[in-house]
């Protein structure tokens, strides 16, 4: 008989969440609390603020009463990451004793654009949120990152694929795996894991913005069902590399898409 994870297996961590107001982001925030997770949920858009705190407040609701923080900031400026620091630092009034455990890099974007109309502003967009925003992030995180921490990249199967017209973002997650690889080996000194999640084609709004063809093919390469995937599937993977069971498991890149891209 295979051993159940206990209910409550992140009971007494606490989770930082990048882009958690919708979408992968707000699945992945809430299945990490219902797994005992105390969470930091980080939003950048004003719209955005009856989401997040819709999110906090059920999951403040779950029975175990975990908490939750929120923190608003730009994660494509500089100043961004460290300002959701700040933020969280008076949230928990815990300055200078400040404990962090998990943290997913999960906020971007993604520019569908072809090559001959592809402009700097259109790669300053996508690399500055998608990727220096991940960097600047999980360096802010760093001094209150606890052994045996747990940093969870958020990248696509697109980093391995070639999809016309969305070079910019297959070129970031492409990006995130290699710091992804290269994390693993600085940080692994004191049991800390850095890995990342490629999802596939996902059941949320981001999905709006990719051109119906390119959807369409996926499903019907997707080995399971021939059908997208749902946020609450991707999230499952999350919570588990964010926990003790995944120990062992480092430097690696995940694809959670059904089998449309088999790594």
């Amino acid at each position: 008989m295979e051993a159940s994870q206990p209910a409550l297996a992140l009971k007494g961590k606490l989770a930082i969440v990048t882009g958690a107001s919708r979408g992968l982001g707000a699945s992945m925030a809430f299945d990490l609390a219902s797994r005992g997770a105390d969470v930091c949920l980080t939003y950048v858009s004003e719209k955005s603020t009856p989401a997040v705190q819709e999110l906090a407040a059920k999951i403040s609701a779950l029975s175990h009463k975990p908490h939750t923080y929120i923190c608003r900031g730009d994660l494509s400026t500089i100043d961004g990451p460290q300002q959701i620091i700040t933020q969280l630092l008076e949230a928990t009034g815990t300055p200078g004793a400040l404990a962090i455990h998990i943290l997913v890099n999960n906020a971007g974007c993604e520019k569908v654009v072809s090559l001959d109309k592809l402009t700097v502003d259109d790669y300053t967009q996508v690399f500055d949120l998608n990727v220096r925003g991940t960097i600047l992030m999980t360096q802010a995180v760093l001094p209150y990152l606890q052994p045996k921490g747990r940093i969870i990249n958020i990248s696509s199967v697109g980093s391995r694929a070639a999809f016309a017209n969305l070079s910019l973002y297959c070129a970031s997650k492409a990006a995130i795996e290699g710091l992804t690889r290269s994390w693993a080996m600085e940080l692994g000194h004191n049991g800390t894991t850095v890995n990342s999640v490629n999802p596939g084609p996902v059941q949320t709004e981001l999905l709006e913005n990719i051109p119906k063809e390119i959807i369409e093919m996926q499903k019907g390469l997707t080995a399971v069902e021939r059908r997208l995937g749902m946020p609450k599937e991707v999230a499952d993977i999350v919570s588990w590399l964010a926990g003790v069971e995944s120990a062992w498991v480092s430097g690696q890149c995940i694809s959670a898409s059904g089998g449309y891209a088999m790594y």
